[in-house]
């Protein structure tokens, strides 16, 4: 398990916003870091991912516009700002990272690894 620490996790009501923070070491500041959730009785999804070099980023439909991934390469941190949240966003929200040249939001999961330790969303109607 590298060091990534999630931060940020709250409970909001519909509409609102939340930022993650996900702060990694030097060791585990990779090429790509990504955020993940999984909601109750559901598969782990990607959410988003950004290539850190160069701030590309990708983001799963259900997100896109919503959602912004971002970093900040001098203090190994990223994050994703959460708008217009809808209670289908509730769900453990995890951070990895991968040293990958490229990092689609729909690459296989299994391929990350390091992970950090979740931070709980929870979006009420």
């Amino acid at each position: 398990q590298g060091q990534l620490a999630a931060s940020g996790g709250g409970a909001v009501q519909a509409g609102g916003s939340l930022r993650l923070s996900c702060a990694a070491s030097t060791e585990t500041y990779k090429r790509c870091m990504g955020w993940f959730r999984q909601a109750p009785g559901k598969e782990r999804e990607g959410v988003a991912t950004i290539i850190t070099p160069d701030g590309r980023a990708d983001y799963a439909d259900s997100v896109k516009g919503r959602f912004t991934i971002s970093q900040d390469n001098a203090k190994t941190t990223f994050y994703l700002h959460m708008n217009s949240l809808k209670p289908e966003d509730t769900a453990m929200y995890y951070c990895a990272a991968v040293p990958s040249f490229a990092c689609p939001v729909t690459i296989d999961i299994d391929r990350w690894r390091y992970w950090g330790q979740g931070t709980r969303v929870n979006v009420s109607s």
